[in-house]
């Protein structure tokens, strides 16, 4: 039998070449033009659990991408462990930004990682630290030191709002019942500093369509004239915050969790540095909320940002039009006790309230979720830091994220237990952008922390 470092030391090339396979499969849940990539790699993650000893593995279809279930129950009295993770990924676009092409992986040395880091789309969100899961259970069913049962939840619309994902959680909670659930799909904050995230925002996200003349219109004869759909939006969407970057949208803050100076030192004792911040962007200087720091906008303040704006013409050279329609993309990321659907109402209505005549304007809501909080004093946090402590040799930093999962908030609403989020990532791995990748020796630690966490669950649950 041997233990989880020999057992990497072995199959660490396997590890990785299986890692990079289901890399290549351009897996984007946003894009119908990929709908048979996306249901392959779906098929792919269901074989690996299959040959990572899982008894039961089942192609769960949904109205969108199919969820990979999974099982192996060794003893009905003890815990039941819920790994959740998601096949699907971010389109890769602009692709002109990246130096290798998306879905051909390759490992390059970086100062960073100088044993190497995987470049590809999904490398650390979310297919590399899902797989991470995959290989510690392997590990443990093959030498026999699995201590409880364990249960696979894999989705493939995560990035498009887990649309299906709450009503198979609604009709299967006997099936997927447990003691704690398991998620990788967050950060820490350095090699050296491990981290566990206790937070996690909410999220709204919205399409606003504001519509001019019925046609686009010869902007020499007409500018000046007519209300230019462009114009207007951008006006509109600068108002949206005051000279202080406060959200204008009222009762936006209504519910904002507000933290204690306590909590608030406690979250300062993080290392940090602004200056390696800035470097790492390229910028000059920083920006946000006035009265709170970088890491404290980014995580435990609301935001609203637009994500995308378009209209008129954006082709070579010129075409002197007032187009007919402007469009943007806007999220808001919320805290704790901003409920996604209020906020997404009062943006509507606020949006829609301050549009000037000539023009219509149009509210699209997409999807959101919940903020989630995690106590630290619960069994499963207690388990996660013991694990880190053994493979880090330092105790884990409790910290909030700014990023959203927002099926964890209903995972907890219908089935009644925690989730602890066990991140491998960086902040500097860019994930959602151009040339994200995931450090090999991340990976590598993700697949020996992880079977900790099983062990030390079990101890602390008797």
């Amino acid at each position: 039998m041997q233990n989880i470092q020999s057992y990497i030391e072995k199959n660490k090339d396997r590890f990785l070449s299986e890692l990079i396979e289901l890399l290549k499969i351009p897996s984007i849940s946003a894009d119908s033009a990929y709908k048979k990539d996306t249901i392959k790699t779906a098929d792919a993650v269901a074989k690996s659990l299959e040959d990572a000893g899982c008894d039961v593995v089942e192609i769960c279809e949904t109205d969108g991408y199919p969820i990979i279930y999974a099982h192996k129950i060794i003893d009905k009295n003890l815990p039941t462990v819920l790994v959740y993770g998601h096949y699907d990924v971010q389109p890769p676009d602009p692709i002109n930004l990246w130096d290798s092409p998306p879905f051909e992986p390759v490992i390059k040395e970086t100062q960073l990682h100088p044993e190497g880091a995987i470049f590809a789309r999904g490398a650390c969100d979310d297919k590399g630290q899902m797989y991470m899961h995959v290989k510690a259970m392997e590990f443990m069913t093959t030498q026999n030191q699995l201590p409880c049962n364990v249960k696979f939840m894999i989705e493939g619309e995560e990035e498009v709002g887990s649309v299906n994902l709450a009503k198979f959680v609604k009709e299967n909670q006997q099936k997927l019942s447990n003691d704690v659930i398991l998620i990788s799909d967050t950060g820490m904050i350095a090699k050296d500093t491990p981290s566990i995230t206790t937070g996690l925002r909410g999220l709204s996200y919205v399409e606003v369509e504001v519509t001019g003349p019925n046609r686009d219109l010869h902007s020499g004869l007409y500018g000046g004239a007519v209300a230019n759909p462009i114009n207007v939006l951008t006006k509109m969407i600068a108002s949206l915050h005051d000279e202080n970057n406060h959200i204008t949208i009222p009762g936006f803050y209504d519910n904002v969790e507000e933290l204690s100076k306590d909590e608030r030192a406690q979250m300062a004792k993080a290392p940090f540095s602004l200056e390696n911040y800035k470097k790492a962007l390229d910028i000059d200087a920083v920006y946000g909320e006035e009265g709170y720091t970088t890491n404290e906008r980014n995580s435990i303040r609301p935001t609203l940002d637009v994500n995308g704006i378009w209209g008129g013409y954006t082709g070579e050279g010129a075409k002197t039009v007032i187009a007919s329609k402007a469009y943007a993309k806007i999220s808001m990321r919320l805290v704790p006790n901003q409920d996604w659907e209020n906020i997404t109402n009062l943006f509507k209505k606020h949006f829609e309230s301050i549009a000037p005549k000539g023009v219509k304007v149009k509210v699209n809501p997409h999807h959101g979720g919940q903020g989630y909080v995690t106590p630290i004093d619960s069994i499963g946090y207690q388990a996660a830091s013991k694990a880190y402590q053994d493979t880090f040799g330092k105790t884990p930093i409790p910290q909030r994220s700014g990023g959203s999962i927002p099926i964890v908030s209903l995972f907890e609403q219908e089935l009644k237990s925690k989730t602890i989020l066990m991140g491998f990532g960086l902040d500097s791995d860019a994930i959602h952008s151009p040339n994200e990748h995931f450090g090999v020796w991340n990976y590598l630690k993700g697949i020996e922390t992880i079977p900790g966490f099983y062990k030390h669950f079990v101890e602390l649950s008797k």
